[in-house]
């Protein structure tokens, strides 16, 4: 059953007035697409012509976007002794050995970005079913399995993004705030495009980036000029 929309939703359609934006006019436009109170989140979908069942294929990373998410990152640092003061003096949130294991054997996972020292990986293994469906577990591909803390404690606080694709091949981000300027949008969504164009696999076969759109929280969305997303190298 098709899913019905309302009237304000119907309104923001009239407003999309092309089949298809370049980046720099969906940054643009999609501002005009705000309706709710808060301060909305702008979208970036990305379906890629990649088979994830292939490692080869597997597009997974970590992108520091120019001028953040917009988002406040709580960091949480698995570590002990010199790593973990100087996770500390990086500015983490929650840095430690057993109360950080503790929280997530409770349950407890308030916090944005888990990075961990390589020495601390084998403590976590346990805890995958916990931290995997939230993408929460460190990643050496995102950076946040690493002996430089205070570099990754860096990286999350100013913007980073971790992605990675689904079954089918699709990615979606956040790129930042309705808020934000059209040019600072426009900066952000060109980095993280070209980011993942860098990544095609060899084995990848036909169109890589088959779909875009951008969108907001509560909003339609905008198609992307695919032809022009490939040129982001």
């Amino acid at each position: 059953m098709a899913k019905k929309h309302g009237k304000r939703y119907a309104e923001l359609l009239k407003k999309i007035d092309k089949d298809e934006y370049s980046l720099e006019e969906a940054a643009n436009k999609v501002k005009d697409l705000k309706s709710a109170k808060f301060d909305e989140t702008v979208e970036l979908a990305l379906k890629l012509g990649v088979d994830p069942r292939h490692a080869d294929q597997m597009i997974r990373g970590s992108v520091v976007l120019p001028n953040g998410t917009g988002k406040t990152v709580k960091v949480a640092v698995l570590a002990k002794g010199d790593k973990a003061e100087e996770a500390k003096a990086a500015g983490a949130d929650i840095v430690g050995e057993e109360e950080v294991l503790d929280m997530i054997k409770e349950g407890n996972l308030d916090f944005d970005i888990l990075i961990a020292t390589p020495d601390m990986m084998g403590k976590l293994g346990k805890f995958g079913r916990v931290l995997g469906p939230k993408g929460l577990m460190p990643n050496p591909k995102t950076g946040t399995v690493t002996m430089d803390v205070t570099k990754a404690v860096n990286n999350a606080k100013a913007g980073q993004v971790n992605f990675r694709v689904d079954k089918k091949g699709n990615l979606h981000v956040g790129i930042g705030k309705v808020s934000f300027d059209a040019d600072k949008l426009y900066e952000n969504a060109k980095a993280f495009i070209t980011k993942i164009n860098k990544m095609k696999p060899a084995s990848a076969k036909g169109r890589y980036i088959q779909n875009g759109a951008l969108s907001l929280t509560m909003s339609p969305s905008l198609k992307l000029d695919v032809n022009e997303l490939a040129e982001y190298k």
